[in-house]
């Protein structure tokens, strides 16, 4: 899975990048809203790591950006930011598949969850979109929390 991890602090996105890197995933990186905006456009990517406080450009109106442009709209957004689980619920209205703090990911030094949470959103985004004999989409909630955090 190609992912673009989008993140300001170069600790936060070298950390990233080597972990998810080591789970086998290919990461392209980008340090402020402008440079997603940017990659997202060059490269196909199949899931977008976003942080909320970037420069430039933030990272609620790049999401804004993705999911108004038909070329991007069905791009996974998941939202690792240091603010607050209470914007949540904005967020996903926003059209990101799910919001985490970035303390919950990483509670001890060497001891990273992203890899593990990322299988868990990506498992429940893979049924969620999955279609039905009918061919409609089968309806499906997303708890608040996937099982690698609970």
């Amino acid at each position: 899975m190609k992912i673009l991890l989008v993140d300001d602090s170069l600790y936060i996105r070298h950390e990233n990048h080597r972990v998810l890197e080591r789970a086998g995933h290919e990461v392209v990186c980008a340090e402020d809203g402008e440079s997603a905006l940017r990659l997202v456009h060059e490269s196909t990517i199949d899931l977008i790591l976003l942080d909320l406080m970037l420069p430039k450009i933030s990272g609620l109106e790049v999401l804004q950006r993705l999911k108004a442009n038909p070329a991007t709209a069905d791009i996974p957004v998941v939202i690792l930011s240091s603010l607050s689980e209470k914007n949540r619920d904005k967020l996903i209205a926003a059209g990101a598949e799910e919001y985490f703090e970035k303390s919950l990911l990483m509670p001890q030094r060497d001891q990273n969850l992203l890899p593990k949470v990322l299988e868990d959103v990506m498992q429940r985004i893979k049924n969620k979109r999955k279609p039905n004999p009918g061919g409609k989409s089968i309806p499906h909630s997303l708890p608040s929390q996937p099982a690698a955090l609970r």
